[in-house]
């Protein structure tokens, strides 16, 4: 089955975060991920099987090194209110993240430990970049992620919600009383954590390193970091065991 020049164009077209945007699509490659979109009810507007067009027509139109049997173009959801963050929930909020793999391994984290909805400076990588969606292993399809104004959002939304950061120098996030819902901000390895967001910051915390080395690593991937961040909170507010 050979796709017209103009499938072809739009296909290679959605590389570019322009081109997502003005079309309202994006690429997902591979069957899993491809499933994943389907069961979780998103709209796939064309599906191309490697079987049907070619070997050689995949590797045209995949945005991977290696072409997947399957590559699908999804539309995405229609933009919403941002949904406003409630004190008994817990959420991941991310200043200026810019690596796809980091982002893609982050929103995979919030699904694993049950973080509802994930919220993004306007300078975040975008979701649906395909390094983001081939990361996030199909939970971009669950995880609920809004990009939005994070100092709007946190200033005007938050006020009796505890608001955490992740710094180089604050409480130690082991030894920390830690509440069992509350939005948590991450930034990125660069940069840290935006001046003006810093100064909305109700507890500043840090991960201590346990290195015996002088010159161990200066900081964490913010992926690792985020992981330690969501463990330790839902860890710290788990109902003890019940033992029988």
């Amino acid at each position: 089955m050979p796709l017209s020049k103009s499938e072809i164009k739009l296909i290679r077209s959605l590389d570019k975060k322009r081109e997502r945007d003005r079309s309202g699509l994006f690429i997902v490659e591979g069957e899993k991920l491809y499933r994943e979109a389907v069961d979780s009810g998103w709209i796939v507007e064309s599906v191309f099987y490697r079987e049907e067009i070619g070997e050689e027509m995949m590797s045209k139109i995949s945005h991977l090194t290696s072409p997947s049997p399957v590559l699908a173009i999804v539309r995405k959801p229609q933009d919403s209110e941002v949904t406003l963050p409630v004190s008994n929930e817990l959420y991941l909020v991310l200043d200026s993240i810019r690596d796809p793999g980091n982002m893609g391994t982050i929103i995979r984290l919030c699904e694993w430990f049950g973080v509802k909805s994930l919220y993004c400076s306007l300078d975040c990588v975008d979701i649906y970049n395909p390094k983001v969606v081939q990361s996030t292993m199909g939970s971009l399809f669950r995880v609920n992620v809004q990009v939005t104004d994070l100092h709007y959002l946190i200033s005007k939304h938050c006020s009796d919600i505890p608001v955490y950061g992740t710094f180089l120098s604050g409480s130690n996030i082991y030894s920390e009383e830690l509440t069992c819902g509350g939005v948590v901000v991450l930034g990125s390895e660069s940069s840290g954590i935006s001046g003006d967001l810093e100064s909305l910051m109700n507890k500043k915390l840090y991960i201590p390193s346990f290195s015996r080395e002088e010159k161990g690593g200066e900081s964490l991937n913010v992926a690792i970091a985020a992981a330690v961040v969501c463990s330790e909170f839902r860890r710290t507010s788990a109902l003890p065991l019940q033992i029988k």
